[in-house]
């Protein structure tokens, strides 16, 4: 039997209830009705229920209402009574006509439902039992309290806190099995996992909640019971806790719990798998994201970047970052950093990194000291020269402005190439710009010309710098002794040595080391050999044993050699 409701005018008003899921009782001709809001999607719209005599009436299929917004006075006739009444504090937000429509009486897709007052004694004795420590009795003392269930008190148990997560856990599962008017519902479900999965709960708690509402899914297929959100919110509480796997079993679930993963549900899977290192696991979860184009936030792409760079994905990464700046999410720039500063270090990728460099603005630029000295010093290590330069003048010319270790990394490049002219080009733009070439320039030039067996061009160099800086490095000096070594000239090799005190620099065994070694295998002077090891002792020095005994060996050799010689001269006497 169909019943009809006659037409309504709902008055025009604007205010935001207290209570989210309660509402106050409404009067009319001495009759009560209860006003609440059923669930529905937000994409829906809030529907209007009234509450006669314990049975709840669907008024029509309204346009979209404000989500949270109910009526605050309503005149008109129900069921034959006219009157006019007041319902607190909660409003519809805008004016118009619910027309008259009919419903099937005793229910029908959940237009008529039994609803009952929530009683605040029951509730207070509930939520003391819930609060207080748990114990084997607890199942059969809800049962001695006799409740009346219906979907709002279970919610109001819910969303009260200070109530551990195996309490609300036990305390839905008890209510789901009890012979009352409550059934298991969208709300109340998202209620409970939001509750469980608040703060910081154990892992304990989370788990058994995942089985509960695996369960849930399983045994009411298609009541739609179980969204996206919901689930999401596990893989939130399984990513925080970084278990990986768990997340993973939990978005292969999604089809069969009939939901469709979002942007969230690949994050939060994504960052519990990388938090475990399972990189292999999310890897292919990344992959499956990008095809179905479901990137998330820009901070949360950069999350991802930084796990891909952490587990040498750094290709996946750039791939990543190229998909979501196309769809203006563009991760922060210590993310962009962080994979400018992964991809330098394969000399395959160090142009993808000069890519990136590229995608930064202005602004960013001039704080962007750090990835540019990073992509140039990859450039220098592949031998990419000509890209290092080419990009060091684009920061003289646009920013940001290079300093001496960007120029030294330059010069020691084409030093190492022994191109020497472009390196003392080099040179000469860094002191245009007022910076002042330092130790390192000088060494790493000076290094360049030796290995070249210009020697002159060194020394010039070495005075050049001796003008410019009062203390010299001891490498300059090794640099240059080892060059004057190769060429077997020894004089000048053991005057650099004499010349280093004079310049703040002590001479270390390398530099005599290696000058003894060749005054042995060379020039065959022991004696200026035995004098140098003699100097080494004074300065506290130790030669290694190898060349002791060359020094040793030597001189045995040059005895022998020079007996035999004296022999012949004292038979013929």
């Amino acid at each position: 039997m169909w019943r009809s409701v006659s037409r309504f005018r709902l008055s025009r008003s604007r205010h935001i209830p207290r209570k989210f899921f309660s509402l106050p009782a409404v009067t009319s001709s001495g009759k009560t009705f209860q006003v609440v809001r059923p669930d529905s999607s937000p994409s829906i719209w809030s529907r209007l229920l009234l509450f006669n005599g314990g049975h709840a009436r669907l008024l029509s299929d309204q346009p979209a209402v404000p989500r949270g917004e109910f009526v605050e006075m309503a005149s008109g006739e129900v069921d034959g009574t006219t009157g006019s009444f007041a319902v607190g504090d909660s409003v519809f937000v805008d004016s118009y006509d619910v027309q008259s429509d009919s419903f099937p009486e005793g229910g029908g897709d959940g237009v008529i439902a039994e609803v009952r007052e929530i009683s605040p004694e029951e509730l207070e004795s509930v939520l003391s039992l819930l609060q207080s420590t748990a114990d084997v009795s607890f199942e059969s003392t809800l049962d001695s309290l006799h409740l009346t269930l219906c979907e709002e008190f279970v919610v109001n148990v819910l969303e009260t806190p200070l109530i551990t997560g195996e309490n609300l856990i036990r305390f839905f599962r008890w209510a789901s099995n009890t012979a009352s008017e409550f059934e298991v519902s969208s709300t109340t479900v998202g209620a409970l996992v939001r509750a469980v999965c608040r703060g910081d709960p154990p892992k304990k708690d989370i788990y058994v909640l995942w089985d509960l509402v695996r369960e849930i899914g399983q045994k009411e297929k298609g009541e739609d019971l179980l969204e996206a959100s919901v689930l999401n919110e596990l893989l939130a509480a399984f990513s925080r806790l970084g278990k990986g796997r768990a997340a993973l079993e939990v978005l292969n679930k999604f089809d069969e719990l009939e939901c469709v993963p979002d942007s969230l549900s690949y994050y939060f899977t994504i960052d519990a798998l990388c938090k475990r290192k399972s990189y292999e696991l999310a890897l292919p979860l990344c992959e499956k994201m990008l095809s179905a184009g479901l990137l998330p936030e820009a901070e949360d792409v950069g999350s991802i970047i930084s796990w891909l760079c952490q587990g040498r994905l750094t290709k996946n990464a750039y791939s990543l970052y190229s998909t979501a700046k196309e769809q203006g999410k563009v991760p922060p720039r210590s993310v962009m950093n962080t994979l400018i500063s992964f991809l330098c270090r394969d000399d395959e990728t160090v142009k993808l990194a000069r890519e990136i460099l590229g995608d930064l603005d202005k602004e960013a630029r001039r704080y962007a000291i750090k990835p540019f000295s990073a992509v140039i010093g990859a450039l220098c290590r592949s031998k990419d020269l000509d890209g290092a330069k080419k990009l060091l003048h684009d920061m003289i010319e646009a920013g940001p402005p290079p300093g001496n270790a960007v120029f030294n990394l330059v010069i020691n490049g084409f030093s190492k190439a022994r191109e020497m002219d472009i390196a003392l080009e080099v040179k000469t733009t860094m002191e245009r710009r007022g910076l002042k070439p330092d130790l390192f320039t000088y060494t790493v030039i000076i290094s360049g010309f030796v290995s070249g067996g210009d020697m002159e061009e060194a020394c010039r160099l070495l005075k050049e710098a001796k003008k410019k800086h009062k203390k010299l490095s001891p490498v300059m000096y090794h640099t240059l002794i080892r060059g004057y070594c190769k060429l077997e000239e020894f004089d000048k090799a053991l005057g650099l040595l004499r010349e280093m005190k004079s310049f703040g620099v002590e001479p270390n065994a390398d530099e005599y080391n290696k000058l003894i070694q060749s005054l042995c295998l060379k020039a065959l002077d022991t004696e200026t050999a035995e004098k140098l090891l003699e100097e080494m002792k004074e300065s506290g020095l130790y030669l290694n044993g190898i060349t002791r005994g060359l020094v040793r060996a030597v001189k045995e050799l040059w005895i022998e050699e020079l007996a035999m010689e004296e022999q012949p001269q004292i038979a013929a006497a």
